[in-house]
């Protein structure tokens, strides 16, 4: 068990917990939220005794072991498989000792106690945490230094997954994770079997793996019961019926305060004035939960909208040098799609959004896109090229040369930084307001394609759910890699699959992708003996295959119809440019272009109507079965 027990903790003057008490119980999944800079790591610093308290004590269970992620990762010559089970000292420790004792009832108290702690299943448990996290068997044997601080990050990770402690805490663990890794952890942390406290802004991971919430607001902590979607409703309830608690208060202050006035002089009712006054005196104030705004993201829109599709990519291949990553990719991107990238890290997601942002050229193959467009790319490593001692507005003026001293101050108060805010070193200012600043430099002129990699990483759950608004209120087009399940299932129309080389549309949900991810593809192998089952079975039956349910019929259907509705829009929008018949003497190569483009899309457009023709026999042949 946990006991926070009205702990109080100041910084310099400011008061981050104010007698703040709960509770955690053995075996409970805690997701503990805040805004940012309130205190969650504080709070972490103190449970593992690494800061004291002003008043109040933190108690854990005797002997209970805390573990948490390493500060630094780490980066000796060691292999990935033998740094995560180094982390578990007692069983290093004994091992070693076994290869030096010579005492007989010594070692059999050392090979007792490894059977105890499960040491012969250590390497393949280790192995399986490690290949979670996006490290198959050929990278888990590469020593540790060869990998980026990012990745060796997931080292860290795996190794205090691999100790077990009694009390684990996880600060934002999915920062350094693609999606993959995060939906791995968080079945992994839905089935932990001790007591886990982590902070994350990561709605998914706060609805499918915890069981409670702690909530740290105004100083004081709260400790609701249920995912995040519970704690909202919840906390939406406290402000409504504090508020009309607040208002009731108010009207009883108003009548006992108007009866102390009127006969306050009264012999008469002196004791009842005075009996009231006492009451107004001891009343507590009821203060409302009132959460403070959020501020909102701004992303121009394109004032010039170009003609779709904007991008057209024909059997392309991009990569480094002579090194090819990404091949065989033929695909359209029209001016208001909302694409999500899928795909593990090192797959080349990032090499593919370069692609698209003309940051690489292709290959081999063909990409068209048009010469006016402009394309705003965010990704998290641009942090560190802001000037650490430059302030937002003088990161803004260069961007507006001719503009007066108030147009710019203005310009930055729509990118977040009002007043004094605009003024501050970028050296003091968070995570999340350096990636605001980022977004609002990178979408300054309206771009008619933005490219977000992995937007979340430094914002916290209001802040996100500001930057989805801001994505869907965006009219250019957008292509999204993120670890963020809830961003992408808000803001992205089409997921496109990175793997194997190329990258290919996914045509089912997020829902199955998460399936696909935890269960693994199956292996030709597997898949033709499951194929030869069936049809053994088919025939040992005399009885034809049987069809899919029509509810996966119709599922498929409702894509495809969103799919011809995509495909008849982007015909009719070319038609009305071909329409003009100064095109052709204006620029024949565009007219030719667009003409191209448009027999590509009928070609598409005939193959989506033939597959929805067999979907809807089988659905009526389903039907009637």
């Amino acid at each position: 068990m946990l006991i926070i027990n009205d702990v109080t903790f100041r910084m310099g003057a400011r008061v981050l917990l104010d007698k703040a008490s709960a509770s955690i119980n053995t075996g409970s999944r805690v997701g503990f939220v805040a805004r940012n800079g309130t205190g969650k790591t504080t709070l972490f610093k103190i449970i593992r005794g690494e800061l004291g308290t002003e008043t109040g004590s933190v108690m854990v269970g005797k002997g209970l072991r805390i573990g948490s992620v390493a500060q630094e990762a780490p980066g000796g010559p060691e292999s990935l498989l033998d740094v995560v089970l180094a982390a578990d000292v007692e069983r290093d420790t004994l091992l070693r000792e076994s290869e030096t004792a010579t005492d007989p009832d010594r070692i059999s108290e050392i090979h007792t106690r490894l059977m105890d702690i499960g040491s012969h299943a250590a390497p393949a448990r280790a192995a399986a945490i490690l290949n979670g996290l996006g490290f198959d068997a050929e990278t888990q044997a590469r020593p540790c230094s060869s990998f980026s601080g990012g990745w060796r990050m997931r080292v860290a990770l795996a190794a205090v997954l691999f100790t077990e402690p009694d009390l684990l805490l996880l600060d934002e663990p999915t920062n350094y994770l693609d999606l993959e890794g995060t939906l791995w952890l968080m079945d992994y942390l839905a089935r932990y079997p001790h007591t886990v406290l982590v902070i994350s802004h990561d709605r998914d991971l706060l609805n499918q793996s915890v069981d409670q919430i702690l909530h740290l607001d105004q100083a004081k902590l709260t400790l609701y019961k249920g995912g995040y979607d519970s704690f909202e409703r919840q906390r939406l309830e406290q402000q409504t019926l504090q508020l009309k608690m607040q208002r009731k208060q108010a009207d009883e202050r108003k009548h006992l305060q108007a009866f102390v006035d009127r006969f306050k002089a009264k012999a008469s009712k002196a004791k009842q004035a005075q009996s009231r006054m006492k009451r107004l005196e001891k009343m507590k104030t009821i203060t409302p939960l009132i959460d403070l705004d959020v501020l909102p993201f701004n992303f121009p829109s394109p004032e010039r909208p170009l003609a779709p599709p904007i991008i057209t990519m024909e059997n392309a291949s991009v990569g480094y040098g002579d090194t090819t990553i990404l091949s065989k990719l033929s695909l359209v991107i029209a001016d208001d799609d909302r694409i999500g990238l899928l795909g593990s890290n090192g797959n080349g997601k990032s090499t593919f959004a370069k692609l698209i942002g003309g940051r690489l050229q292709a290959m081999s193959g063909m990409v068209r896109s048009s010469s006016k467009m402009k394309v705003a790319y965010f990704a998290q490593h641009q942090l560190d090229e802001l000037d650490l001692n430059g302030t937002p507005i003088s990161h803004v003026r260069p961007l507006m040369p001719n503009a007066s001293e108030a147009s710019v101050r203005a310009r930055c108060a729509q990118m977040g930084f009002s007043g004094s805010k605009a003024e501050t070193l970028i050296s003091s200012i968070s995570g999340g307001e350096k990636a605001r600043l980022l977004m609002g430099l990178a979408t300054f002129s309206g771009p008619h394609l933005l490219i977000l990699d992995e937007p979340t990483n430094h914002l916290d759950i209001d802040s996100r759910a500001a930057l989805v608004e801001a994505i869907n209120d965006y009219e250019g087009a957008v292509i999204l890699i993120s670890h963020d399940r809830f961003l992408l299932e808000a803001c992205a129309d089409r997921l496109w699959l990175v793997g194997k080389g190329t990258v290919t549309p996914f045509e089912d949900d997020l829902d199955a992708y998460r399936k696909l991810v935890l269960e693994g593809e199956p292996s030709a192998a597997s898949t033709e003996k499951a194929k030869a089952k069936a049809r053994d079975a088919a025939t040992a039956q005399d009885a034809p295959p049987k069809r899919p349910h029509p509810s996966i019929i119709r599922k498929k259907l409702e894509v495809l119809d969103a799919r011809i509705a995509k495909f008849n829009e982007l015909v009719v929008k070319i038609d009305g440019f071909l329409a003009d018949p100064e095109i052709f003497r204006r620029d024949k190569g565009k007219a030719a272009q667009l003409s191209a483009q448009r027999a590509e899309l009928t070609r598409a457009l005939d193959t989506a109507e033939d597959e929805w023709l067999i979907l809807s026999a089988d659905l009526e042949a389903a039907s009637a079965a």
